[in-house]
């Protein structure tokens, strides 16, 4: 196989120089100056880091806030910065509210689904799910009961290790995922059920293909890999092996469908269906379902998993900040109650700690892709409809005007004089305006809920100093991520 990539590679290096020649690069109106790209490549030859967000931010020092690259032949308009991103985002929210088209996603989800739908496909799929969600608990008392019974089987196995050391990744990513399989199957998996590893490792798999450099260029040149093996036809071949797991559980569900009362996100879908049978034009349809299902999920664990295990980490650094977060926790709930969400109105510093933990991993620097849904003009420039657009958040969350030393882990920065939590319009790690992360209230209830309550039961250390411990994160397709740790916990008596 190595032998075969290896011959194919200059193959596909010398079709990619056949088909360098000077094109036209199609109707780009009148955009904001940006570095000169090359035919065919455009500026792909700098950007080459796996953290491609850093060259990125490096060419905004050069041309300012707004400037256009070419991610191979196709222009996008680059955002950096609170202000531009605000006056994009949320000024201007319904022009900025398309999601760019990556040709990619022809050999996976195919446009179906929320993430990376558009029009009138995502405006119904997105008021359905965030009614549904709403519906069976999101910001109410009954996902606050389905996230505390969760956090008690974490914490009885935190039990278990006995004050050994063990890393806690495992457990977590498990834990949240089981939040949201309860909202989407009606129902949580034992961590070592093979059915959530299955699909867990699934999706694990594709994050990590996405990295590879057959499948970035898919994104420029389909036209031409199309019609090559390698990863990105392993990218096809797991996508549908998540969507033949959801079909399983939806399958289950039509058996025991009773519409007058929906247990779960997947009912809610199928009533809606049957309701809209008779509409041929109808977004409610097995395709929608099963990508719907698959993009909440994602976005309902992954996020959440990794900014809770990366906050642990922090706090072992930080015992200062720790030791301040459990006096408050004392102060205000004890020992022996379990945390609510109506604690954290009462909670202001260990508020302001979630606040910063958000803010400095920023887990998702990149954000996710836009497109202006109409021609626009934008700080003078324009932009014509369907122009991608790239909101850097890391800009935002590492604003030096709106964060003064954003490199340091600082939770007073979200308190004001008289230690009351500060709101901040530059908090975005859920981005902003009309694609922001439907998940947002959730994430934060789940954020709130398992760090309190690990806190209050466990003393967390670790035998590395704490002036060894590293925060860099680790980097994937997704974003940022902690680095691989090990840590003990010792219950608080």
């Amino acid at each position: 196989m190595e032998l075969y990539t290896g011959l194919l590679t200059p193959f596909l290096l010398a079709l990619l120089l056949l088909f360098m020649v000077i094109k036209v690069f199609g109707k780009t109106g009148n955009l904001p100056p940006g570095p000169r790209p090359l035919p065919i490549l455009g500026n792909l030859l700098q950007l080459k880091s796996r953290e491609i967000h850093k060259p990125i931010l490096e060419l905004s020092k050069k041309y300012g806030p707004v400037y256009t690259l070419y991610m191979g032949p196709k222009p996008a308009v680059v955002l950096c910065g609170f202000q531009a991103v605000k006056e994009a985002l949320v000024d201007n929210g319904d022009k900025f509210s398309g999601r760019a088209e990556f040709p990619i996603l022809d050999l996976t989800s195919k446009g179906y689904g929320i993430a990376f739908s558009n029009g009138e496909r995502w405006k119904e799929l997105r008021r359905f799910s965030l009614s549904t969600l709403r519906n069976f608990g999101m910001g109410k008392r009954s996902i606050e009961e389905r996230i505390q019974e969760e956090i008690q089987y974490l914490l009885d196995i935190f039990e278990e290790t006995k004050g050994s050391l063990f890393s806690p990744a495992f457990f977590i990513r498990r834990s949240i995922s089981n939040v949201i399989c309860s909202v989407l199957f009606g129902r949580r998996f034992e961590y070592t059920d093979p059915k959530l590893q299955t699909l867990l490792d699934l999706v694990a798999e594709n994050l990590r293909r996405v990295d590879n450099i057959w499948v970035q260029l898919y994104n420029f040149i389909p036209s031409i890999l199309h019609y090559f093996p390698g990863p990105h036809r392993k990218l096809t071949e797991n996508y549908q092996a998540q969507l033949d797991y959801a079909e399983a559980i939806v399958r289950e569900h039509e058996d025991t469908l009773d519409p007058s009362s929906p247990r779960d996100y997947i009912d809610a879908f199928l009533i809606k269906m049957q309701q809209e049978s008779e509409n041929p034009h109808s977004e409610f349809n097995l395709p929608n379902l099963l990508s719907s299902t698959l993009d909440i999920f994602f976005a309902g664990q992954e996020s959440t998993s990794s900014t809770l295990g990366y906050g642990l980490l922090i706090l072992m650094k930080y015992p200062h900040i720790k030791k301040k977060v459990q006096a408050e926790l004392e102060n205000v709930i004890g020992r022996i109650r379990r945390p609510c969400m109506e604690d954290r109105a009462k909670m202001p510093y260990t508020e302001a700690v979630t606040h910063e933990i958000m803010r400095f991993i920023d887990f998702l620097p990149l954000g996710a892709p836009h497109a202006v849904t109409e021609d626009t003009i934008f700080r003078g420039y324009m932009l014509p409809k369907g122009t991608d657009v790239m909101p850097l958040l890391t800009t935002v969350l590492k604003d030096h005007e709106q964060f003064p030393q954003p490199e340091l882990f600082s939770p007073d920065r979200f308190l004001d004089d008289n230690g009351a939590v500060k709101k901040h319009a530059a908090l975005l790690p859920f981005s902003a305006g009309r694609r922001m992360c439907p998940g947002e209230g959730l994430a934060r209830m789940e954020l709130f809920l398992f760090l309190t309550t690990l806190l209050q039961k466990f003393t967390l250390t670790t035998v590395v100093p704490t002036d060894d411990i590293d925060l860099r994160p680790e980097f994937s397709s997704t974003g940022h991520l902690p680095r691989h740790y090990k840590m003990s916990a010792v219950p608080r008596h």
